[in-house]
């Protein structure tokens, strides 16, 4: 038996005081690759991701906030895996969300590193470990990620704090109009160089199709907009210097091994099997693969963000175009719900936009080099959320183990860096504007340019035989009559473009959310997956409260009450 000693003195106050041997602080790092790291570390909070505790909740991708509320897709998986999702899909959550939480910590965190980085710049500047003009570069870098940061987070709460490096953090409150401050941060970018040497740094023509967003969510400034994305299609570049355009078949843009191709504005960079555990993989997005008990399908795991039956039903075409009266659920595309694998089952032969079946798995579709899809079987549970797959985002079965993380409890982790901004997103931000400014023939010449690379044969889904997958019919929009014959129709045109071109991208929502239509929208597709999937939907409705999420309750206790809700 052990004994216990009472001593005779008892702790004093400073016992609790301990005087460091040493501390990393910013006359250490102030030198120029001390403050590149730094900044290099902000960098690195852009996927969201971090062993702080953020994950998948906080991913770029958006694939929860943006595409799942959007009603893209759905949580899937079962009812019970990650169930805070569930309400974020059924518009009924709460502040206390844990969801909320993690992605406001997320977007903080980002923003802390790049003001401790600057601060640092400060001192490296101070003592001439840096040069005038490499200070310039990192200041503008920082400053443009840190609108960035500050963006996502006003698409989320629009009520935040704006944090600089010289915010009084003990009185900063998120009463404030932060948008002038977002857009001046990401106005500091324009000067950057094209090419900034390599492909992760923000150069001008990221940070002026940032500012564009910017300008078109926040304030609805179509017309300094259209200025900003004109000069990247005219002047613009990926990071690296190199050139940029449309991919010529649109299936090869998510392709892992054209993640820096030439659609790939800004990539979210990933590396596997670089003895990080998966951490600088596609930890955001590690969930998003098919399912299969015992393996055998891409990932091995987990079943999440499957494609909703309205998405599907959306790439249904007459004469080579979609179906802008949104009568396309009235006969939805045949799908193999509640059959088994051994029950046959022939894939619908109607005519059908072929980015389709780039964008979701179905049954007896060529499922990238994996075979077709499967049906049931590659799905957690039919009956729950519905009979479809998710697809962008997958790997080809040749690059597992190369192109995904090895070792660990799932292939998930993949290096298939999500596409931040693409080539063809910039165009349909581009027509928008011009539709808003009533130019209507140059926004139907942008449009045209995305629909006719969708229309190249070459780019559509395979059979073994060379044949194609499914009947696929795609067309240009006639230079007169509908729908470019008026305003109204013409958003209807843009609008379903970006359905069918950035479906399942993480836009949806904060689409919806800027063209001022989330609550009809949503309440429209809502009916509709209701018939499909009731145990998911139930009596789920969308208020004007829902188009915003809730500010964290935990941050609000924990900044004293600085902090108001948004709703």
């Amino acid at each position: 038996m052990g004994l216990v000693l009472a001593l005779p003195f008892s702790c004093k106050e400073d016992f609790l005081e301990v005087t460091p041997k040493g501390s990393l602080d910013a006359t250490i790092l102030a030198t120029k690759d001390g403050v590149d790291n730094l900044l290099i570390g902000a960098y690195a909070m852009i996927d969201g991701v971090s062993s702080n505790g953020f994950g998948w909740e906080a991913a770029s991708s958006n694939w929860v906030f943006g595409s799942i509320r959007g009603l893209e897709a759905n949580k899937g998986s079962d009812s019970g895996d990650q169930p805070d999702i569930n309400p974020i899909q059924t518009y009924t959550e709460t502040a206390t969300n844990p969801y909320m939480d993690v992605k406001w910590g997320s977007v903080y965190e980002g923003v802390s590193r790049v003001n401790e980085m600057l601060k640092v710049l400060a001192v490296a500047e101070e003592n001439g470990a840096v040069t005038a003009e490499e200070a310039d570069s990192f200041r503008r870098q920082a400053r443009t990620l840190r609108g960035y940061f500050h963006l996502e987070g006003w698409r989320m709460w629009e009520k935040i704090c704006y944090i600089d490096e010289t915010t009084d953090l003990a009185t900063v409150t998120n009463q404030e109009d932060v948008r002038g401050k977002i857009i001046a941060d990401l106005e500091a970018g324009l000067s950057l160089p094209n090419n900034m040497g390599q492909v992760g740094r923000f150069n001008g023509t990221v940070a002026r199709v940032l500012l564009a967003k910017a300008l078109m969510q926040m304030n609805k400034d179509y017309g300094k907009a259209t200025e900003h994305l004109q000069w990247v299609i005219d002047n613009g570049s990926a990071p690296d210097g190199s050139a940029i355009g449309l991919m010529d078949k649109y299936g090869d843009i998510f392709d892992t091994e054209n993640r820096n191709g030439i659609e790939a504005i800004y990539t979210v960079q990933y590396s596997v099997n670089d003895g990080s555990g998966g951490w600088n993989g596609g930890w955001g997005e590690v969930l998003n693969f098919p399912y299969k008990g015992g393996g055998g399908s891409p990932g091995g795991c987990c079943g999440f963000f499957q494609p909703s039956h309205d998405l599907v039903n959306s790439f249904q075409t007459v004469n080579g175009l979609p179906l802008l009266d949104e009568s396309y659920n009235d006969n939805p595309i045949k799908d193999d719900k509640g059959l088994t694998i051994d029950q046959p089952f022939e894939p619908d032969t109607r005519p059908l936009d072929p980015r389709l079946d780039w964008t979701v798995g179905r049954r007896g579709i060529p499922y990238l080099d994996w075979g077709p899809h499967t049906g049931q079987d590659w799905v957690r549970d039919q009956s729950y959320a519905g009979p479809y797959s998710p697809k962008k985002q997958v790997y080809k079965k040749a690059q597992e183990g190369a192109l995904t993380e090895v070792g660990n409890w799932t292939s998930g982790w993949t290096a298939n860096g999500y596409r931040l901004i693409r080539y063809a997103d910039v165009l349909l931000l581009l027509a928008e504007c011009q539709i808003e400014a009533g130019d209507l023939a140059g926004a139907r010449t942008n449009i045209n340019l995305i629909r006719a690379r969708a229309a190249n044969p070459d780019g559509f889904v395979k059979n073994d035989d060379g044949s194609n997958a499914a009947n696929y019919q795609v067309s240009q929009y006639p230079a007169t009559g509908f729908p470019f014959d008026n305003q109204d129709n013409a958003r209807k045109a843009l609008r379903m473009e970006r359905k069918l071109e950035l479906g399942m991208e993480g836009h949806r929502f904060y689409d919806l959310q800027r063209w001022g239509v989330a609550q009809s929208e949503l309440n429209r597709v809502l009916d509709y997956e209701k018939t499909e999937l009731s145990s998911l939907y139930g009596g789920a409705t969308v208020g004007p409260e829902d188009v915003l999420y809730p500010v964290p309750q935990s941050q609000i206790d924990l900044m004293g009450g600085r902090l108001v809700q948004n709703r």
